[in-house]
């Protein structure tokens, strides 16, 4: 039976997740695999009404991180678990290390109740490889403004939120190495594509 894998990206608002995450589609696609294309918050349809609220409805931050995690639960359970069984790649626009970051970092939550709200509800469960697109809050800044529009609340945080969030993201790398592949968004987009080329072509 094929094994599944399960990839996600991660990264401040403006890192330049989309891009990539569309390349490596195809090239898993190519090697014939099947994938699953997700995101969070959503990838259900409970999920998806989840988001909405979140993108746009004030809320306390223990509020949010309860609704973030009710929907990666759902996400997980008929989602992201069935594909890896029946042998599919998933490929997830943000999981679970984007509420660390977001809520511990920017948000000022204890990182011990986002940890414990993380096993409750995954059990271990966890992304097979987090690819981390790592870039400066200032040039992410920038290219955010380049979009049309004015945003979601979370993308219209200031820079020192993206700035503590950048920092959360980093620390949780630090601490589960074997499981990030950190990127520099600065780089070239055919930069990073070689790269994580290079980095799935053993699964491939």
């Amino acid at each position: 039976m094929a094994t599944g894998r399960f990839i996600s990206f991660e990264g401040i608002d403006g890192a330049g997740k989309t891009t990539q995450i569309d390349g490596l589609e195809r090239l898993i696609r190519a090697a014939g695999h099947e994938v699953v294309r997700t995101r969070e918050p959503g990838g259900t349809p409970l999920g998806e009404k989840i988001r909405g609220l979140l993108l746009t409805d004030e809320m306390t931050p223990r509020t949010e991180t309860l609704l973030f995690f009710a929907a990666r639960c759902e996400h997980a359970e008929k989602v992201i678990k069935p594909a890896l069984e029946r042998g599919a790649w998933v490929l997830s626009d943000r999981f679970t290390d984007a509420t660390y970051a977001y809520q511990t970092g920017g948000k000022g939550m204890k990182g011990e109740d986002v940890e414990a709200l993380e096993a409750w509800t995954l059990a271990g469960f966890a992304p097979d490889v987090t690819v981390l697109f790592d870039l400066a809050p200032e040039v992410a800044a920038r290219r955010r403004t380049i979009r049309a529009g004015e945003g979601d609340r979370f993308e219209r945080e200031s820079a020192d939120f993206f700035a503590r969030v950048r920092n959360a993201y980093l620390d949780r790398a630090a601490r589960d190495p074997k499981r990030f592949v950190r990127v520099n968004a600065e780089e070239a987009p055919e930069t990073i594509a070689a790269q994580l080329e290079k980095e799935f072509a053993k699964w491939l």
